[in-house]
C-alpha cells in the first residue's frame, strides 16, 4: 500500500479537510499519515471557530511522518496563515509529489488563509507543487484576476500560475456554467480537458476528495492526466452520493 501524508485542518463535522481526505484515501487503498494545521469548529453552514496549530507542532508532525517510513506523496490543504506556510516549507522534503489545493476559504464563505499566507503561499510553496489544484474563483485570487468565464482567460491564469512554479494546474470547473462540469490540466505538455456532467446539487469537501484522490493516484506512480480522470470519477461520485470507485488499475 502506498502512503500519502496529508497537510490538513481538521473540521469537526468531518465535511472536508483531513478527516475528508482520510476517507477518500482509505477508500483508494492507500496508508494515509496526518499533520494538521489547524483545528475548526463547523458545519456546512457555518465556522464558528478555527486555531492554528503552533508552526512547530505542525513541523514536528511532518518530520514524525517521514520518520515513520516512506511517504509516495503529498497532500496539502488548509494553512491559515503565513507561518503555517513557512512550516511546511522548510519541515517538507523535496522530490516527493506534492498535490496542493490553496484552500482559500470554507464553503459557507469564512476565509481560512489570510493575505500575508496567500502571499507566502505563491512565493515559497507553489514552486514546490506538482500539481496545483484552484477552482476558479481561487484561481482569481491567486493571480489577481476576474474569475475567468472564458478559455482565454482560463489559460492566462493558468500560465501565470505556472510562471510563479507550479509544476502543472488543474483548473476546476465546479463553479462554472453550462451542462458539462469541466476540468483544465495545464503543464508543459499542454492542456487537457476533462467532462462530465453537472449534477444538480454540490457537497462540502469536493476540494478536498479531489486533492487526495489525485494524491492517491500519484502515489501509485499514475500519470498526471490520468490521475486527473481517475480523480474527476472520485469527486463525481461523492457529489452524486454514491460509492466512491476504485481508481482503474
Amino acid at each position: 500500500m502506498k502512503t500519502v501524508l496529508v497537510i490538513a485542518g481538521f473540521d469537526s463535522g468531518c465535511g472536508a479537510g483531513a478527516a475528508r481526505d482520510l476517507a477518500v484515501l482509505s477508500t483508494l487503498g492507500c496508508t494515509a499519515r496526518v499533520a494538521l494545521t489547524a483545528v475548526t469548529a463547523q458545519t456546512d453552514r457555518k465556522v464558528t471557530a478555527c486555531q492554528i496549530v503552533a508552526p512547530a507542532l505542525l513541523s514536528a508532525q511532518i518530520t514524525a511522518a517521514f520518520d515513520a517510513g516512506p511517504v509516495d506523496a503529498v497532500k496539502i490543504g488548509m494553512l491559515g496563515g503565513a507561518d503555517t506556510v513557512a512550516a511546511v516549507v522548510a519541515a517538507l522534503p523535496r522530490g516527493i509529489p506534492v498535490v496542493l489545493d490553496p484552500v482559500l476559504a470554507a464553503s459557507s464563505g469564512a476565509a481560512l488563509l489570510d493575505k500575508p499566507g496567500r502571499e507566502a503561499l505563491i512565493a515559497s510553496l507553489l514552486p514546490l507543487a506538482t500539481v496545483v489544484t484552484p477552482n476558479l474563483p481561487e484561481a482569481a485570487l491567486l493571480t489577481g484576476r476576474p474569475p475567468a468565464r472564458d478559455d482565454k482567460e482560463r489559460t492566462r491564469q493558468a500560465k501565470a500560475l505556472l510562471a510563479l512554479g507550479a509544476g502543472a494546474v488543474l483548473l476546476k470547473g465546479g463553479h462554472d456554467d453550462g451542462e458539462d462540469a469541466c476540468d483544465w490540466l495545464f503543464s508543459a505538455a499542454g492542456m487537457r480537458t476533462f467532462h462530465a456532467p453537472r449534477q444538480g446539487r454540490t457537497r462540502r469537501g469536493t476540494g478536498c476528495t479531489f486533492a487526495s484522490a489525485l494524491a492517491a493516484a500519484l502515489a501509485n506512480g499514475v500519470p498526471l492526466d490520468r490521475a486527473a480522470r481517475d480523480a474527476k470519477a472520485v469527486t463525481a461520485a461523492y457529489i452524486s452520493d454514491c460509492s466512491e470507485p476504485q481508481a482503474d488499475p
